[in-house]
């Protein structure tokens, strides 16, 4: 930890020492809108000096001498040479060259609803609220509906819970995060997604592959960060409301008011339920569990541009609850008997945070930021005859220092973060408890050699007392060979502890025995989980019939060097025990996103998941996980400039064979058919300021035949309700409206 503090105060003083440098945003400006510019080639005239423009149109870049003209570059628009005589912030805005314009193809893409940058160094997705309308998207864990980049399956038969897989891995092996704030893990893990509803979401960052040393070292296969709306930016007063044929009513409330030049808060209430009786297969058990949650959220945001302060402060509290099971079964009488079989999920949970940012007025490259973050979660549920209780307080501390090294082609961040997490668990009639402290420093580096090249290497050291000290090394690199053209490689290693039952609880929906097969290690008396995860991406632009497109290919590996398997291939068990053998994950991506009409635009997938672990009986491809996917997507948008006309979307997903683990019962295949998901939605836009919309998803009505196995005897051995691979539900039809109050 000496050595760390020592290379801090050197990095910090090299800094000092640092050439002044300029800052800036490039911006665009149509249909009265203003938008960020990414990708404008900055330079100093007759010189090699310069940068280019970040995803919010931002640059730094040192001054050098015997010049002050700045020259602004960018395909499709007019060069501009500016004068920079001061050290003030540039504010510029770029105009089309008549000349070599792109029928406004280019600045079209740059407003995509879903980005993708060339020159990002990792392999990063950009989804911005445009896109969350295109679905139902009620909550977090149904925004991901219409990316190919995510792949949503439902847990059981019971909850109805939508679970999110990404290069293959369940989202235990994701980061997941809020405004850059570790928040779905531990006991969130299951259901924390649809804690988050949709309309509080400003935009969703999705990252395949190892991210940043500077979140953490628990993101294995990727990271998932939701930024919300902010009380500065957002409507001073937004109504949406929904309701679905299946019983589900939803309303959302955002009330936004600038209290002082400097001060912005907002309250958003969220509240739904779903009070309908469903039992389409007639098998006496809800399709979809009735359930009831109020979500109340309270911002406030401090801006002082002046003196480059911005900070933020939040509270949330959550009441959720849901009952499922026998379509007769009353809690109040029925619940600790064998007469019917039901559950209840109630959770409640605290959220409180506070972020401050501040960048030096005089050396505009150096800033820092401190967060700080504490949970409570508390779950009480049962399951027939079965028990599952969980209380998680956790605390999340970090403190961040941006700088550069000499010049802005070379960046880097540094800080410490601290972690505190403490567990009590009641599995059936077993209690469970135990605190994990970590603390960790963190190193990243960045190099920036104009639109070529982008390497970012980053370090951490974690001391953690049930993992204990280990070393976390990233790396990640962009070239661009030619033109609209971006290769990118990255490898890193991440490790977590394994959250058995929370990360599990499918398995309270059978009768299944748990066979735990201790090792004498420190959580559950197993070895923490560790993986190595490494590969790339190749992302090319193209033009055709002068319409763009874009086509990537990308390949991952997750090689896992301990594992916690979690095996359920022999019937009536589910067993626990740590990997002795083989266990990876490799996943192939070919995506292609395309506008061949105005005011179109379509975007296609193929996907293939090689995902195998060393089980007792050998090296298998997991259970319920298909091997091959499809994604198909279309749009259609009229929307004029007065914020009036027509939306419309349509999704295909085909979802591949998927091998299945041994069950009792006969008549269960070995390997379960492949099929295909219709989604669509229609909106109608009045004005900016009202729209409604009405969709459906599982238009064909794709249903999974019995898919609760044992459901005569519930409360027999055989009972299992968590072998899911298909919709439980069939078709759902929805509407909903949206109105702005400014």
């Amino acid at each position: 930890m000496k050595k760390l503090f020592l290379l801090f105060n050197l990095i910090s003083a090299t800094t000092l020492v640092a050439q002044t440098a300029i800052n800036g945003q490039v911006l665009v400006q149509e249909n009265n809108e203003t938008y960020p510019l990414e990708g404008v080639a900055i330079f100093w005239l007759d010189t090699q000096e310069g940068t280019v423009s970040n995803a919010e149109g931002a640059f730094t870049l040192d001054r050098v001498p015997n010049t002050d003209q700045l020259v602004l570059k960018y395909l499709g628009f007019k060069t501009d040479t500016l004068t920079v005589s001061s050290d003030k912030k540039i504010f510029h805005f770029m105009n089309e060259d008549m000349g070599e314009r792109l029928n406004e193809v280019e600045l079209t893409q740059r407003r995509k609803a879903m980005q993708k940058s060339y020159f990002e160094a990792q392999n990063m997705i950009k989804v911005n609220s445009e896109e969350l309308l295109k679905a139902a998207c009620c909550n977090l864990s149904e925004s991901f509906e219409t990316n190919p980049s995510i792949d949503v399956n439902f847990s059981d038969a019971l909850t109805g819970t939508k679970q999110i897989k990404m290069l293959g891995l369940s989202s235990p092996y994701l980061l997941i995060t809020e405004e850059n704030i570790p928040s779905v893990r531990g006991a969130s893990q299951i259901y924390g997604l649809t804690y988050t509803p949709g309309t509080w979401i400003e935009s969703i960052q999705i990252t395949k592959g190892a991210g940043s040393v500077t979140n953490g070292f628990e993101s294995i296969a990727g990271q998932i960060n939701t930024e919300l709306k902010k009380p500065f930016s957002d409507d001073p007063l937004f109504v949406n409301l929904f309701a679905s044929i299946n019983g589900r009513q939803e309303a959302n409330f955002h009330w936004n008011k600038k209290v002082s030049p400097k001060w912005s808060t907002g309250i958003y209430v969220h509240g739904n339920q779903r009070n309908l009786i469903t039992d389409q297969n007639q098998d006496n058990f809800l399709d979809l569990p009735l359930s009831k949650q109020v979500n109340l959220l309270n911002r406030w945001q401090y801006t002082d541009a002046e003196k480059g302060w911005v900070s933020f402060a939040s509270l949330r509290y959550l009441d959720d609850q849901k009952q499922s099971g026998s379509t007769d079964f009353n809690p109040a009488t029925d619940r600790g008997s064998s007469s019917l079989w039901g559950s209840e999920i109630n959770t409640k949970r605290l959220d409180a945070s506070v972020k401050a940012g501040y960048v030096f007025p005089l050396l505009t490259y150096q800033s820092f930021g401190f967060q700080a973050a504490y949970s409570r979660h508390d779950q009480e549920a049962y399951f027939g005859l079965r028990q599952y209780n969980i209380v998680h307080d956790s605390f999340f501390g970090n403190l961040l220092f941006n700088s550069i090294l000499g010049n802005t082609r070379h960046k880097f961040k540094t800080g410490i973060n601290l972690g505190w997490d403490h567990y009590q668990e009641l599995v059936d009639n077993t209690y469970f408890e135990r605190t994990d402290r970590v603390l960790g420093a963190f190193f990243e580096y960045t190099f920036d050699s104009l639109a070529q090249w982008n390497i970012v290497a980053g370090l951490r050291i974690d001391n953690h007392n049930n993992l204990g000290t280990f070393v976390t090394p990233r790396l990640h690199v962009r070239y661009t060979p030619w033109e609209r053209a971006a290769l990118r490689f990255s490898v890193g290693q991440g490790r977590k502890a394994a959250n058995i039952f929370a990360e599990n609880q499918s398995l309270f929906a059978t009768n299944r025995s748990i066979d735990l097969q201790t090792n004498g290690g420190s959580i559950y008396g197993l070895r923490p989980e560790k993986a190595w995860n490494y590969g790339g991406s190749f992302q090319q632009g193209f033009s055709l019939f002068n319409k763009q497109g874009d086509l990537t290919v990308d390949y991952y590996r997750t090689q896992f060097q301990d594992q916690v398997v979690v095996d359920w291939e022999t019937a009536r068990f589910i067993r626990f025990y740590n990997l002795e053998g083989e266990s990876f994950a490799n996943s192939f991506q070919l995506s292609l996103d395309y506008a061949p009409f105005e005011n179109t635009a379509f975007r296609f997938a193929y996907k293939n998941y090689q995902v195998k672990t060393t089980f007792t009986n050998g090296l298998q491809q997991r259970p319920l996980q298909p091997e091959n996917r499809f994604f198909a997507n279309a749009e259609y948008n009229n929307v004029t400039e007065e914020g009036k006309g027509w939306r419309f979307d349509a999704t295909y997903h085909f979802v591949g064979s998927q091998r299945l683990p041994e069950n009792p019962r006969d008549g269960l295949a070995a390997m379960a058919g492949a099929y295909g998901l219709w989604n669509a939605q229609i909106s109608r836009v009045f004005s900016p300021r009202f729209e409604v919309y009405l969709g459906g998803e599982n238009l064909t009505k794709v249903q999974q035949n019995n898919p609760i196995i044992g459901v005569d005897r519930p409360f027999g051995r055989d009972f299992d309700a968590s072998l899911v691979y298909a919709p439980v539900f069939g078709r759902m039809i929805y509407a909903g409206l949206r109105l702005k109050l400014k």
